[in-house]
């Protein structure tokens, strides 16, 4: 590039974060009107915020946004009451250059207990936002939302398409969210930027399998209980088989950074009828977490074959199964991908310190465009851990600073991608 380009660049660059610094109590005051919109899931009656959303990029004078609502049936069939997607595409130049999505989501955990702050409030306090979806993931929709703005400054030099996707199935496993989307042809992009955290950039997660189990026996009264079948003494041996297995997974180590072990917990349990009878039915959830390495059938049947051995050890028992949702893991991304290199290199630009590229222990959307083929990072607001930021706890927060260092790192990344110099 010659030196009369690069000082073009510079200067266009410094034009657009002159822009966001310019903006910081409007993309802080967006963070806030989004966390003070409930959007627990479940229940996952999403509608009112992705409607607000579709207004306020409207406000923010996007074009094209569209408020696609889900339909009711998928809604029921994914436990959820009512969804409708926002997504708006944004043109550069004569749309030549490549499509580019920013995806996060805009459902929650339900609050819990515990909270300092009104989880809804949206409170600053010594510079962090605090509320339920500070961190994961209301902060991204601005974060993407401001970034995209900032490039209004210095369009003439770019050429491609940015599609804002924002989604309000995460927590529920996102089938009805980027899933339907990129099956219905609402984006199509040739690269995805998901949420993500700062103060690194995370190419690959783990996968998950949820499976519900479910052992049958017979009833009796409990003057007689040699007459019946106890379901919950079988799923007790279940119970016990099943935590053997999970001792037997922390051998099993990826070789992909940040990732660690496989593992498993056991998060629901329910059965019986009555105090006084022998119980007929007992039903648990599982959560398998799977690293990159694993295969999620190979991983349930194993899980299968585990549970019916023990169930046999029991006369007048059986097992029942049902898949709730296998999710696959996502990445490793090769580093040297254009993607992750733009991205790192303007990281280094606006952040101190030693960038680190790695996987995460938890499953996001970002594995749904990887599945279709999109190369994918995971790049947001929000500090170095879920747990540093509260992620699913009481009083999760987002840091103001890294709310602005995350949207301006985005909109470079945009603006190398798209230059049409």
């Amino acid at each position: 590039m010659s030196t009369a380009n690069q000082d073009i660049l510079n200067s266009s660059k410094q034009e657009v974060l002159r822009w966001i610094e310019a903006h910081t109590d409007q993309l802080v005051a967006f963070v806030q009107e989004l966390v003070a919109i409930p959007s627990d899931n479940p229940p996952g009656d999403c509608f009112e915020i992705a409607a607000h959303i579709e207004q306020r990029l409207a406000d923010f004078q996007f074009e094209n946004v569209s408020l696609l609502e889900v339909e009711p049936e998928a809604v029921k069939a994914n436990g959820m009451i009512r969804v409708a997607n926002v997504v708006s595409t944004t043109s550069f130049g004569n749309g030549a250059g490549p499509v580019i999505a920013l995806n996060s989501h805009g459902d929650v955990v339900a609050p819990g207990l515990g909270w300092s702050y009104d989880p809804y409030g949206g409170t600053i306090v010594d510079g962090k936002i605090y509320g339920r979806g500070a961190a994961v993931s209301k902060s991204d929709i601005a974060t993407y939302t401001f970034a995209v703005m900032a490039l209004r400054q210095v369009a003439e030099q770019l050429s491609g398409k940015v599609s804002l996707a924002f989604t309000f199935d995460e927590e529920a496993g996102g089938i009805i969210g980027p899933k339907w989307l990129l099956e219905k042809g609402h984006i199509a992009p040739d690269m995805a930027i998901a949420a993500g955290f700062t103060h690194s950039i995370v190419n690959a997660h783990n996968g998950c399998l949820h499976l519900e189990i479910k052992v049958k026996g017979k009833s009796a009264h409990a003057a007689a209980p040699e007459t019946g079948y106890d379901a919950i003494e079988a799923m007790t041996g279940v119970l016990s088989a099943l935590y053997e297995y999970r001792k037997s997974l922390r051998s099993i180590q990826s070789s992909v950074p940040g990732i660690g072990t496989p593992n498993m917990v056991v998060g629901l349990i329910s059965g019986g009828i009555n105090t006084n009878v022998v119980p007929d039915e007992c039903t648990i959830r599982i959560d398998r977490r799977l690293i990159p390495e694993e295969d999620g059938e190979q991983v349930e049947a194993q899980l299968r074959w585990l549970v019916e051995q023990t169930v046999n050890e029991y006369i007048g028992i059986e097992a029942k199964f049902e898949r709730v949702l296998l999710a696959k893991s996502f990445g490793p991304v090769p580093e040297d991908t254009a993607l992750i290199q733009t991205l790192g290199a303007n990281w280094k630009e606006i952040m101190d310190g030693e960038l680190t590229v790695h996987g995460v222990p938890l499953y996001a959307d970002a594995r749904l465009f990887a599945e279709a083929g999109i190369p994918t990072v995971m790049f947001g607001a929000g500090p170095r851990t879920l747990l540093e930021a509260n992620g699913h706890r009481a009083d999760e927060h987002v840091k103001i600073d890294d709310l602005v260092k995350a949207t301006k790192i985005v909109a470079l990344t945009l603006y190398d991608l798209l230059n049409n110099k």
